[in-house]
Parts: structure tokens; C-alpha cells; sequence
């Protein structure tokens, strides 16, 4: 599987926010009478996508609008949090270190969020320049817009890139760019499901550990 560009997802890949957000939305969600979410539903539907389409989703469920202030007492929160608690997942600088070739981020979150994020996991020297948001294309993923808005970026076709994501619709992104795309599971709490899931989704290979992403990829490059 030749590339020239590996495209790392980052909540959940790089950095875990995932569970600081389940948390928060989570008991967000039973505040305003959607007891029945749990932290399966919530990975299912919502992980991996835009805030937007978060929103629409919550919308539907909840029958209307959603009460005022709702997202905000969300980011607010979500913010305190990611000041204080965010940092890189186990093993992620020396994984991305220990590829060689060039690289970039490609996310859901916006873009000034997503920079800083990774300013506070102390990872934004690995990729900086080349950090992309779904904010700069008109949809998110499940949609390839934000894959091929990176790779035509860095000037690299997009079949000659390799994805990490830890997301179905991330997975589904990749490959409707028509990128090779590896599953990681790093972050979730039921790793057998979500492995299934990104596989049945057209991850190539799932890995479990940011310690395991070097030797994949130079397996990968041996063909």
C-alpha cells in the first residue's frame, strides 16, 4: 500500500478529548430529559461529526429546539476541562515521530479549537503548519470533503494517503476519498465493538495502541 501522506483524525487519535466530551454531554443529555442515552449511543451518533449535525440529531430527539444556553453550558464546561485535563494519548509523540514523511491533521473540530487543543497536548509542533478543520469545507465527515481538502493541500493525491481514524465516520470519510484508512481503538471503552465497527466500516487494519502505528505502517509500505 504505497503513500506519500499520512492524515491523522486527532480527538480520539491524537489527543483524547472523547471522554472529557462523553462525560459532559452525557450528563448534559439526561438534564434535559434524554435518560435513555448511554455512552454506547452516545459513541455511536455522535463521535466523529461535525457539532452541527450533533445538533440536529439531539433536535430530533428532543422533540424541538433545544433549551437555551444547552450548548453553551456545554463548551463552557468542556473548555474548563480541556484547560486543565487534556493531554496527548499513551505513546502518540514517539509513534508519529518514529514514521518518517510528511503528515497533517484532518478534524471535525474547528479550526482555532483544534489548534489549541493540540497546543495543549503539546503536539501542534508535530503538524503545524498542516492542520485542517471541516470548518473549511462545506461538510464533515461521514463526507471525504475534509480528506481531500487536505490532501489537495499538501499536493498529494488522495490514493497515495493513509488515514488514522478512530471513528466510523471518519473511516467512512477516508474511504469515500478513496484513502486507504486504519482503525484505532484507542480511546474506546469497548475496544472488540468499536474494532468490529471500524472494520465493517472499511478500515483496513485496527489497531489498539499508538505503540503499534509504526510497525503497521512500515508494513504497509513493504507492500
Amino acid at each position: 500500500m504505497p503513500h506519500d501522506l499520512i492524515i491523522y483524525d486527532c480527538d480520539g487519535t491524537l489527543i483524547d478529548t472523547e471522554t472529557i466530551y462523553a462525560e459532559i454531554n452525557l450528563k448534559a443529555y439526561h438534564a434535559i430529559g434524554l435518560t435513555h442515552w448511554t455512552l454506547e449511543s452516545y459513541v455511536d451518533a455522535m463521535v466523529g461529526i461535525p457539532v452541527s449535525e450533533g445538533r440536529k440529531i439531539l433536535e430530533k430527539e428532543y422533540g424541538g429546539p433545544l433549551p437555551e444556553h444547552f450548548e453553551t453550558g456545554i463548551e463552557r464546561e468542556a473548555q474548563l476541562r480541556l484547560h486543565t485535563s487534556l493531554k496527548a494519548l499513551p505513546g502518540v509523540r514517539e509513534a508519529v515521530d518514529a514514521v518518517p514523511g510528511p503528515r497533517c491533521v484532518a478534524s471535525s473540530t474547528s479550526l482555532a479549537p483544534l489548534k489549541r487543543n493540540l497546543a495543549t497536548a503539546g503536539l501542534i509542533d508535530l503538524f503545524d503548519p498542516h492542520v485542517f478543520s471541516a470548518s473549511q469545507v462545506s461538510r464533515g465527515k461521514p463526507h471525504p470533503d475534509v480528506f481531500l481538502f487536505a490532501a489537495e493541500r499538501m499536493g498529494v493525491r488522495p490514493e497515495r494517503c493513509l488515514v488514522i481514524e478512530d471513528s466510523v465516520p471518519g473511516v467512512v470519510a477516508a474511504r469515500a476519498a478513496g484513502m486507504p484508512v486504519i482503525g484505532f481503538t484507542g480511546v474506546a471503552h469497548d475496544r472488540s465493538r468499536i474494532a468490529m465497527r471500524l472494520s465493517e466500516a472499511g478500515a483496513a487494519a485496527v489497531i489498539d495502541h499508538m505503540d503499534d502505528w509504526p510497525a503497521m505502517v512500515r508494513r504497509l509500505r513493504a507492500g
